[in-house]
């Protein structure tokens, strides 16, 4: 991650927000905002080996909470009015971000939110988030029907995550060959160092489990 790059956009954005008198344009507000909630999850984003951490692992006390005190009054106001696809997608990250504990995340407001962002700005990264979240409240099997629906559709055949997020709910269901499959696309397909390794190490966890119900599997 360019720390000077995010830094960077972060200052053009208030400017911006300054430079437009005493009403800013929402869409300004709401990218501010965004920008500021992402951005203050980057120390907790990767340990000391440089591994990916997922937010639900995350030290939150490295949390930037100043910027998570800038950007929340934001993200009301750009939510007033008809709300933009900045200000949905900030109010995700806001939910996040004001959560002490992962278990406290209130997964069902995400989901209405999810479904407010496929109205203002439908794509298919839009519903794989959003099945994400149903993940969360509904359970796996349920986000995974999901999931498949958007594979086959075909505009995601290339995008990493959806394959990694199909094997982590396989994974969740004890599926594992068909999980180690999905890591196996995921790998891959992944540019990114610190995903890459994170990839690795659940597709070492699955195979075990894989290998294990290949031998027990009955002779056809």
């Amino acid at each position: 991650m360019r720390t000077d790059l995010c830094a960077e956009a972060i200052r053009l954005g208030r400017l911006v927000r300054a430079l437009t008198g005493p009403e800013p344009p929402a869409q300004a507000t709401g990218l501010l905002a965004l920008m500021l909630l992402h951005d203050s999850r980057r120390d907790a984003r990767l340990d000391e080996a440089g591994d990916l951490v997922l937010l639900e692992d995350q030290d939150r006390g490295r949390w930037n909470r100043a910027q998570i005190a800038e950007a929340l009054p934001l993200v009301a106001e750009a939510l007033r009015g008809v709300p933009s696809a900045f200000a949905v997608q900030a109010a995700i990250a806001a939910l996040h971000c004001q959560t002490a504990r992962p278990e406290d995340t209130d997964w069902p407001q995400i989901v209405r939110l999810y479904d407010l962002l496929e109205r203002v700005q439908p794509s298919p990264i839009v519903s794989l988030n959003r099945a994400a979240a149903v993940a969360m409240v509904e359970g796996p099997r349920p986000a995974l029907a999901l999931i498949d629906a958007l594979a086959a559709g075909g505009e995601l055949d290339r995008y990493h995550l959806l394959h990694a997020a199909r094997a982590d709910l396989l994974r969740r269901l004890g599926s594992a060959a068909e999980a180690a499959t999905s890591y196996t696309r995921a790998l891959s397909l992944v540019t990114n160092d610190a995903e890459r390794r994170f990839l690795e190490r659940r597709l070492r966890e699955v195979q075990p489990h894989a290998a294990d119900r290949a031998r027990t599997a009955p002779a056809s």
